[in-house]
C-alpha cells in the first residue's frame, strides 16, 4: 500500500467496518466475488459477449475465475460490509471481470503476506491498494535484500501518504516531521510504514529522538491505537485517512494534518511468470477507462481524485 479519497456515497460506520476486519483477521479468510463470466459458479463455461476473454490464459478461460488476494480492512478501497468484501478495488475488479468474461473472487489475508501468497500460487493476482514500487517489482525487502522474484504491476490509481490524529489534534502535530520522539501507529508492510521509518532516520540525523513506531497487522488496529491515545498519530494512504476522518463516529474521532506526500501509483500485482494474465488485465483496465465504467466506480466511492488517465505496467519508482 502506498503513501493509501474522499468519502464514499454509502458506508457503515468505520468502527463497524474495523470490527468486521478484525473478525476477518482472526478467522482467516473471507471471500467475495466480483465480475461476471462462465456460469457465475466458477465451473468455467465461457461468457458470451466478453470482448477480451480470448486474451486470458486458457487456465482462466476454462475455470471462469481469477483468484484475487486482498487485505479487506481499508475503507473505502476494500473492506467488509454485510459479510462481503466491497469498495473501490472490488468494484473495479468487477468491471474488469465483465470485459474478460470471468468472475473475480476476492480472499482476504494480512497485507504483508499477499505477495508471498501470490508467488506460491494461492492467488492469481493481488489487488489491495498496493503501491507499485521498484522494490516490490524486484522482490526486495526494506533493506534492499532479495527475498523473492518480485511481481509485475498493472497500475490503476494514485495516492500519497498523510498523517492523521485524534480530533482536536491535542499534540499540535502539523507534519510528519513533528513525529520525532512520538508514538505513531502504522500498518506493517506498507509503503507508509517505510515513509515513517525514513522520517525516523531524518529525526536522528537532525539530533532528535527517532519516531516510536508501532506496527500492526491491520490498519484498523493502528486506528484504534490512535483513538485510544496510545499513539499520538497514525500514518496512512490519503484516501483511507480522508474517509476515516469524515466517517468515524460522524467525523468526531480523527482529523488529517498537513498535505499528502510521496504520491505514487497503486497496482494490481501479478506473478512475473504470468505475463499473459498481466497483459489481459492491462487491456481490460484500458477498456473500462475508455468506456467510462472506471470513472463511475471512483465517483461512486468519492475516490475520483485518485483517477489516472492511462493504465500502465510497472510505472512505480
Amino acid at each position: 500500500m502506498t503513501a493509501r479519497i474522499s468519502s464514499r456515497r454509502t458506508l457503515v460506520a468505520v468502527a463497524a467496518a474495523s470490527a468486521a476486519a478484525l473478525v476477518l483477521s482472526a478467522c482467516g479468510d473471507q471471500t467475495g466475488s466480483s465480475g461476471s463470466g462462465g456460469k457465475g459458479d466458477g465451473t468455467g463455461a465461457k461468457s458470451s459477449g466478453a470482448p477480451l476473454h480470448s486474451k486470458l490464459p486458457k487456465k482462466y478461460q476454462d475455470s471462469g475465475v481469477i483468484k484475487m488476494g486482498t487485505n479487506a480492512a481499508y475503507a473505502p478501497m476494500e473492506f467488509i460490509e454485510g459479510g462481503k468484501i466491497v469498495g473501490v478495488d472490488p468494484d473495479i475488479a468487477a468491471e474488469l471481470g465483465k470485459k474478460l468474461g470471468v468472475r473475480v473472487e476476492f480472499t482476504s489475508g494480512t497485507f504483508d503476506g499477499l505477495i508471498s501468497s501470490l508467488n506460491s500460487g494461492r492467488h492469481d493476482a493481488v489487488m489491495s491498494s498496493m503501491s507499485d514500487t521498484k522494490a516490490r517489482q524486484e522482490g526486495l525487502d526494506d533493506k534492499g535484500k532479495k527475498t523473492g522474484k518480485g511481481v509485475d504491476f498493472v497500475d490503476y490509481f494514485v495516492a500519497g501518504t498523510v498523517v492523521y490524529v485524534k480530533k482536536g489534534n491535542p499534540q499540535g502535530i502539523k507534519t510528519i516531521a513533528d513525529l520525532c520522539g512520538k508514538q505513531t501507529a502504522v500498518q506493517r508492510g506498507t509503503t507508509f510504514e517505510e515513509a515513517l521509518k525514513k522520517q525516523s532516520k531524518q529525526c536522528e540525523q537532525g539530533g532528535q529522538q527517532p519516531v516510536k513506531i508501532e506496527s500492526f497487522d491491520n490498519d484498523s488496529e493502528a486506528q484504534t491505537r490512535v483513538k485510544s491515545g496510545g499513539a499520538v498519530a497514525g500514518v496512512n494512504d490519503y484516501p483511507v485517512a480522508v474517509d476515516l476522518a469524515r466517517k468515524a463516529e460522524g467525523g468526531n474521532t480523527f482529523e488529517i494534518v498537513g498535505e499528502q506526500v510521496d504520491a505514487g501509483p497503486f497496482g494490481i500485482a501479478v506473478d512475473k511468470d504470468n505475463a499473459q494474465l498481466r497483459d489481459a488485465l492491462l487491456a481490460a483496465m484500458e477498456a473500462i477507462m475508455a468506456d467510462g465504467s472506471y470513472k463511475k466506480v471512483l465517483d461512486k466511492w468519492g475516490a475520483e481524485s485518485g483517477a489516472i488517465t492511462k493504465a500502465s505496467v510497472n510505472g512505480g519508482s
